[in-house]
């Protein structure tokens, strides 16, 4: 389903759209105000950029280079190529170790893989422990933000929800009551789990270590209590130095949701005693992305979702609306670069404000990389036969200046004389939702010209 349709779909409840706008324009303004009290703000988003554009350059030495400080920290390192490969190796060293409960914190990589149904077939348990992805995994839905999973859900849907699979008393949608319920509940599901998975939010390749960053402290229960820790990380995860670490630290939680930091930035470097730990590092498709000039910083991303929250687009047409793991203006960029005939309506699904690339953290020109997809993809796949015949009318008419003049006159006496359900008719799509304004009696150009004649 192309992204205008299932927009269309979300568009249905305008109530829910006014308040799924609010919500992300909210922290689109907290992000704002956090990193206005920050000196140098606009210096250190131009170092974390410098820092990945160094780090994807000379990706092979520092992936060599963080394998062999994490074998020598007592971790085990895999490699995997594409997403089935990576669930195999996940499957593998959960079967060696008879685990079959398993606690996972956010992972947009395993949602990216789908781990979670393949382990599922085996019949292993896989509690995603986020509460947001939690409310997402109960109600059988992808997240649709990569940091707020749920954001699409208000407080009651999450009342009946509890009610349905956690048996929770109807409470109105009380958060506190809410929040209580669900730490119970995982709780439990911490202190059974035989393993535990996390995403890698920064892998270092001078000490072979990982940052897990998250505000509940749930990989923090998973990976202490649990026998087993498996941390499946992008290659694109990796800085080369730990001192480069405290940039995108203050960089990320700002961007994502107006915090000074994330509640917990968890160090692991090797496992505790008597327990195991695993790091499973996934290329799929990084590396062709890689490989494309034009397109290679879009592997920068920290995953702060900034550029969800300020998307006009995003904001109103929901994040299931691009049918992928990453959604919004960067995964319109990604999603292309893995099946552009997919995902070929995504770079489509943005005015090119700009205004993802003002916030980004790390500088990446999306509203610059959107519209290079949108000449490949007009050129590689077809399109349709009224968008080809209209575009060629356009190009003749914006070159020729009499012709343009004429068919100005001809519009704005259309738009003063003829009726709107003329006006509005089926080609005119815009005009479902909206009335062209009344047309004026003279061009700006026919104005200008009047104006300097007259001397003013």
């Amino acid at each position: 389903m192309e992204h205008s349709v299932a927009a269309s779909i979300f568009n249905k409840n305008e109530a829910k759209v006014n308040w799924h706008d609010k919500a992300l324009w909210f922290v689109r303004h907290k992000r704002d105000l956090s990193v206005h009290t920050v000196k140098g703000w606009e210096q250190l988003r131009e170092l974390g950029s410098a820092i990945k554009a160094h780090t994807l350059s000379n990706l092979d030495n520092y992936l060599v280079e963080f394998e062999e400080n994490a074998l020598k920290n007592g971790v085990q390192v895999h490699w995997a190529a594409n997403g089935e490969e990576h669930n195999r190796i996940v499957h593998s060293i959960l079967k060696a170790h008879q685990a079959k409960k398993v606690v996972k914190s956010k992972s947009m990589l395993t949602e990216e893989c789908h781990l979670n149904p393949y382990l599922e077939v085996d019949n292993i348990e896989v509690i995603d422990t986020d509460l947001g992805e939690r409310i997402v995994q109960l109600a059988k839905e992808p997240p649709s933000h990569i940091v707020l999973p749920a954001i699409h859900k208000n407080k009651e849907e999450v009342d009946e929800l509890f009610q349905e699979h956690l048996g929770t008393k109807p409470c109105n949608g009380d958060p506190q009551y809410l929040t209580n319920e669900a730490r119970k509940h995982l709780r439990e599901k911490f202190i059974e789990a035989d393993a535990a998975i996390t995403g890698v939010n920064f892998a270092i390749a001078e000490t072979g270590g990982l940052v897990v960053c998250t505000n509940e402290g749930n990989a923090d229960m998973g990976a202490h209590l649990a026998p087993v820790h498996i941390a499946c990380m992008g290659v694109e995860k990796l800085i080369p130095k730990q001192e480069h670490l405290g940039v995108f630290l203050r960089l990320l939680a700002r961007s994502a949701t107006g915090q000074p930091i994330t509640t917990y930035s968890s160090h692991f470097k090797k496992p505790r005693e008597g327990a195991k730990m695993h790091i499973v590092i996934v290329d799929n498709g990084r590396a062709e992305q890689l490989s494309r000039p034009d397109f290679r910083a879009s592997l920068h991303c920290i995953r702060c979702g900034a550029c969800m929250n300020t998307c006009p687009i995003y904001r109103r047409s929901g994040g299931h609306s691009y049918n992928a793991t990453i959604p919004g203006p960067i995964g319109s960029i990604l999603s292309p670069g893995k099946d552009l005939k997919k995902y070929s309506s995504l770079p489509f699904a943005s005015t090119l404000c700009g205004s993802c690339s003002d916030v980004c953290p790390v500088k990446i020109d999306i509203h610059k990389q959107l519209y290079k997809w949108r000449q490949i993809i007009t050129k590689e796949t077809p399109q349709p036969a009224m968008k080809k015949m209209s575009m060629k009318f356009m190009g003749r008419m914006f070159s020729n200046p009499k012709q343009y003049q004429k068919i100005g006159r001809a519009g704005r006496w259309a738009l003063r004389n003829l009726p709107k359900g003329l006006i509005n008719a089926r080609p005119n799509v815009w005009g479902k939702e909206r009335d062209l304004p009344k047309g004026p009696k003279e061009s700006f150009d026919d104005w200008y010209k009047k104006r300097n004649k007259n001397g003013k």
